[in-house]
């Protein structure tokens, strides 16, 4: 039985060896290297493919041999098992991060960092996207869960995304198809991956553009944990509630959970405080739902997505 295994994976191998050059591909690698909350065992195989055919193509290995594969930006909307990840893990990351300014609108792969396109927004005097400057995750991640922050949500700004379908299909839709919602979009319904988008801002004056993503900077330094490793909000916002008022308001403040903590700053963020472990996060997770579904009667609902057995 081992023997069959160890074939597989080298068939595996030898498959994906063909499409992702050797120094872009990696074995047993710490998913805690690519998560902001710093927590996750290791991915069986991870790649970093560097085009929209490269994806392609490994999906295409992955679906064809029935090996599980799993897409990540920049890890920050996820808490990785200490267990790891079984199968392949797509990083779409550094090796697609191009942007391309052209009139009013902006084209950008889906590894590309909202903070960067922001700054490239800023150069080329456009404005509509300072509200993403400081989410810390790649516009890829951010058009499958319609991030927002600050009164902007990635909706607002889409003019069209071009995703691979489960078939292997590339499709470009506009992004009044895109069905996006709270936290989610047709990319995340129909498990589109995302390889590219375009964004289509308005022209604006440079100075006051500047000054609306420096005041949004400040108002995270001032609110949000941003010394210790998280992955930003942890919980969805209830309709009619806001989650961190809650949680505060159930006497959570601070609760800790091995090495994960409910922050002392900003009750909506759950923060690796002292090496926590991903059984830490997800334990407090627990307890603070159930803590204040006792108190409230509401029920918090994860905004961080898990990866592997917890």
């Amino acid at each position: 039985m081992e023997e069959m295994e160890n074939n597989m994976e080298q068939k595996i191998y030898n498959r994906l060896a063909e499409i992702i050059p050797q120094e872009r591909m990696k074995f047993d690698e710490p998913m805690k290297e690519h998560t902001t909350f710093r927590i996750g065992g290791a991915a069986e195989v991870f790649v970093m493919p560097g085009s929209a055919e490269e994806v392609r193509a490994v999906v295409r290995v992955c679906r064809e041999e029935q090996v599980p594969y799993y897409v990540l930006g920049n890890g920050s909307n996820l808490l990785v098992s200490d267990r790891g990840v079984q199968g392949v893990v797509i990083q779409l990351g550094k090796e697609m991060k191009e942007i391309q300014a052209e009139g009013e609108s902006i084209t950008a792969q889906a590894g590309a960092l909202l903070s960067a396109v922001a700054n490239r927004a800023l150069e080329e005097g456009l404005t509509g996207f300072e509200f993403a400057a400081g989410i810390p995750g790649s516009l890829g991640g951010a058009c499958v869960m319609n991030a927002g922050a600050y009164g902007g949500e990635m909706k607002d700004v889409i003019e069209n995304v071009t995703v691979l379908a489960p078939d292997g299909e590339i499709l470009t839709i506009p992004g009044e198809k895109m069905e996006f919602g709270y936290r989610t979009s047709i990319a995340a319904g129909k498990g589109y991956i995302v390889l590219e988008a375009q964004i289509r801002l308005r022209r604006g004056q440079k100075d006051e553009i500047k000054a609306v993503m420096d005041d949004l900077r400040e108002r995270r330094l001032t609110k949000q944990p941003l010394e210790y490793p998280s992955a930003g909000s942890t919980f969805k916002r209830p309709e009619g509630y806001f989650a961190g008022k809650l949680i505060q308001d159930a006497g959570l403040r601070g609760f800790s959970f091995g090495g994960a903590q409910v922050s002392e700053k900003h009750c909506g963020f759950v923060i690796n405080r002292d090496g926590a472990t991903a059984a830490d996060v997800a334990g407090l997770m627990q307890r603070v739902s159930d803590t204040v579904e006792e108190k409230f009667g509401v029920r918090l609902e994860p905004e961080v997505k898990r990866l592997g057995e917890f």
